[in-house]
């Protein structure tokens, strides 16, 4: 019998029918190996923000805060009801793995955010991480980090 602590959860990231459209979802996503071939390496972050843009485009999602650390990401984004966030993150992390070489952790972790003080909290500790990681003095000293702005709650 497996450990029940070992065993990863498989996470629904299914909205509640009754969460509006347009909620904003704190996201992050971690590489396989956390330490390893960073994802900033060669030419991985304009690939990166192309694809994100493209999906924007498209309708797919809606970013509002986007950044790349070495081993992981952290984003806050919409997405449209009809496709859904799993499917949409999972298609991304799809694509990169098999275009970029990126090996993802299985699943993520999603938070909904539910007020202006949630969305500036969480876009703070967003900003903040690479100053945390003692990879920048300060948080506007990192060049991977994309913005759009902020929804009017």
């Amino acid at each position: 019998m497996a450990d029940p602590l070992s065993t990863r959860k498989s996470l629904p990231h299914a909205v509640p029918a009754w969460v509006g459209d347009g909620a904003v979802f704190f996201i992050t996503l971690n590489a396989q190996d956390r330490g390893g071939t960073p994802l900033l390496a060669a030419d991985r972050p304009a690939r990166l923000w192309e694809s994100a843009r493209w999906r924007m485009e498209r309708g797919l999602w809606w970013p509002r805060l986007f950044l790349l650390m070495p081993d992981h990401l952290h984003m806050m984004a919409s997405f449209p009801r009809a496709r859904g966030m799993g499917r949409v993150v999972r298609d991304w992390k799809h694509w990169t793995a098999h275009e970029l070489g990126i090996a993802w952790q299985r699943d993520f972790f999603d938070h909904r955010i539910r007020n202006a003080a949630e969305y500036e909290e969480k876009a703070h500790y967003i900003r903040m991480n690479p100053v945390r990681k003692d990879l920048v003095a300060t948080a506007k000293e990192w060049p991977h980090v994309w913005t759009m702005p902020a929804p009017i709650w």
